[in-house]
């Protein structure tokens, strides 16, 4: 457990994950001090509930007035818009990174931070959106829409796990945003959980007898784990675009599961 000087409240700290993780202009409203940045990562899963709940919107309400592949752009859109493409970029680059550095942690990170996209990204991204779109075509408006609106903040809160997991792989200094992310103390371990658990489970108790909740669960939790072990391996510690990278796959992962049971291919 971390001991922190900061002397940040807890609203600087919430506002200051929605002006991090969304582009939307927060900052207008409130300055939140700037040791609150160290800390957006313990409300990550909070920002979900918006940015998920807004994709999830989307996608049922444009299913009403467009057709539902229309929808589908729609709502992957409006998530593009609301957060800048901050995860996609890092997926982007995370792929590139460990596509192209091979064994070289060095190399690996310098990539990584090349503000230029490369093979590996590219195709990782097209494919990445890919899936995402089948998948969610996969699945009627309102089941989709209600796996969109949990699976964002589960996902955020099972990728959180890693700034706790291992140490950050660059300095302050060195990292594109100028924060390093400070580890967990038990309360917010506690609020972090809340934050992303509790609508899973809403949803898997609406959801009783279409969704086998141990899948649900445990898979997309066991897909961060093996990306943990890719990134422990390779690098020694995380970055930003490791967080940004494991969110979307593990949330890929969920809707995934998800598809699958609802049509009777799982589970």
């Amino acid at each position: 457990m971390q001991i922190s000087l900061d002397t940040s409240k807890w609203y600087d700290r919430i506002w200051a994950a929605f002006i991090f993780f969304t582009r939307l202009p927060f900052w207008r409203v409130y300055q939140p001090k700037k040791e609150a940045y160290q800390t957006v990562v313990e409300h990550w899963p909070l920002v979900g509930w918006l940015t998920g709940g807004a994709m999830a919107a989307a996608l049922y309400g444009g299913s009403l007035v467009f057709t539902y592949e229309i929808a589908i752009l729609l709502a992957i859109l409006l998530r593009l818009l609301l957060t800048g493409a901050l995860h996609e970029d890092g997926l982007a680059d995370f792929l590139d990174g460990f596509g192209g550095g091979g064994n070289d942690r060095q190399r690996i990170l310098d990539i990584m931070k090349d503000s230029h996209i490369g093979t590996y990204g590219v195709i990782g991204l097209i494919l990445y959106f890919a899936l995402l779109f089948f998948t969610l075509h996969s699945m009627m408006p309102v089941d989709a829409a209600l796996t969109v609106c949990v699976a964002d903040p589960f996902a955020k809160m099972l990728s959180a796990q890693l700034i706790q997991m291992m140490p950050y792989a660059r300095t302050e200094q060195t990292a594109k945003s100028h924060t390093v992310y400070r580890k967990f103390s038990v309360f917010a371990g506690i609020s972090l959980a809340v934050q992303g658990l509790l609508p899973m489970t809403l949803y898997i108790y609406y959801m009783s007898g279409r969704i086998d909740w141990h899948a649900i669960i445990f898979l997309p939790a066991l897909a961060m784990y093996f990306l943990y072990l890719l990134v422990w391996r390779r690098l020694r510690g995380y970055t930003g675009d490791c967080c940004g990278a494991i969110f979307l796959i593990t949330e890929l992962a969920t809707l995934l599961v998800a598809s699958l049971q609802f049509n009777h291919l799982f589970g």
